[in-house]
């Protein structure tokens, strides 16, 4: 809304019982935030909004009269930017979720029109699914899609980094806490890449919010809201990943679950989702199709340019079955185990090999 100071939106915002549609009531009545900060009760004739919720916000004003100002020094401090529904540039895609976001903190870059995709599941993972949460991240940054998840450990974290292993991959974390809170503390480096390479750490919490569990099932919304679509990778049967989901189908919005272990409880979810109509994603061209967006016309795979040294430790591993150091040198000739470290990490800043969090290691392509 033209003339809008965004922090009397986030002031107002942070009084209980005012959420999104509320706030925007509340704006389209009295014609901006700052006049619903400043208003007095007796002024206000809100249809939709009860006389409780004015009066307490009259008393949450009272108790935080510095708070507009407050928060546009710890976002100036901080180099965050604070995005409204109002804004030209917010994501016309979240606007048509329920309950969309009035306010959104954001650290980076957001693209208004950009093509997103979600990819959620489980943070306690198997080398499987942390495998395929890479491959596809990157599959479908390569694609052009912007991958959305939620920064958290295990499968989230796998997807992020996946898609910065693309050429100018972009991703987008949105955290359940302040942007500035760096949850899991691990992931410090990750959230600061996803930012230099044109991604965002978002949230609609202010800054300094710590991390409360009330707090990442409103998180999942945006995630689904962001995004064409969501895809699960690995989740047990009740849990976050699902939840994102359903948010995701009741929004009109395609699901895909990847298929896994039938042994396997993290993967009771995705058959679950299958069982319930979802679609099959056994790889990022299922998920490019399912979106109506034309794959790159397959072309023959080049082989990576490899020394003689590095060759020999390619053809050792394969891309579905990652291989421990000391696996690795039951495979190679001695001569070459003292260099082993050494050629990994090369092959691995070269994006030829990923390794996992267990220290294992495979080829970063399939073949």
């Amino acid at each position: 809304m033209e003339g809008m100071d965004p922090f009397y939106g986030a002031a107002v915002s942070r009084c209980p019982g005012v959420g999104g549609s509320k706030l925007q009531t509340l704006v389209t009545c009295l014609g901006s935030a700052r006049a619903v900060w400043e208003a007095e009760p007796a002024d206000w004739q809100v249809p939709g909004v009860g006389e409780k919720l004015l009066r307490r916000l009259a008393e949450f004003r009272k108790e935080e009269p510095g708070l507009p100002e407050k928060l546009q020094e710890e976002c100036s401090r901080l180099g965050v930017r604070l995005l409204t529904i109002w804004d030209e540039d917010y994501p016309p895609v979240l606007k048509e979720i329920y309950e969309a976001p009035a306010i959104l903190y954001v650290k980076g870059t957001i693209q208004k029109e950009a093509a997103r995709i979600a990819m959620v599941g489980a943070r306690k993972f198997s080398p499987y699914g942390e495998a395929v949460a890479k491959s596809f991240g990157m599959g479908l940054a390569k694609a052009g899609l912007t991958v959305v998840s939620g920064g958290a450990r295990g499968i989230d974290t796998a997807s992020h980094k996946g898609a910065l292993q693309a050429p100018n991959g972009r991703t987008v974390s949105v955290l359940g806490c302040g942007v500035d809170v760096v949850y899991p503390p691990e992931n410090r480096r990750l959230f600061e890449t996803i930012v230099e390479r044109g991604g965002a750490i978002i949230s609609e919490y202010e800054p300094g919010t710590q991390p409360l569990p009330a707090y990442f099932p409103a998180r999942n919304r945006i995630i689904a809201g962001l995004s064409r679509g969501t895809v699960v990778v690995e989740a047990a049967k009740r849990s976050g990943s699902l939840i994102t989901a359903e948010l995701a189908l009741s929004e009109g919005r395609e699901v895909f679950a990847v298929p896994g272990s039938i042994f396997s409880s993290t993967s009771e979810g995705c058959h679950h989702l299958l069982r319930e109509g979802a679609s099959m994603a056994a790889s990022v061209e299922d998920v490019l199709e399912g979106l109506g967006l034309a794959a790159e016309e397959k072309k023959p795979r080049k082989e990576p340019k490899l020394t003689p040294e590095q060759r020999r430790v390619y053809q050792v591993l394969s891309f579905e079955h990652p291989l421990t150091m000391d696996e690795i040198i039951e495979c190679l000739p001695e001569g070459e185990v003292s260099t082993l470290s050494f050629l990994l990490l090369q092959m691995e800043m070269e994006g030829i090999v990923v390794e996992n969090e267990l220290h294992a290691y495979r080829r970063a392509e399939r073949e």
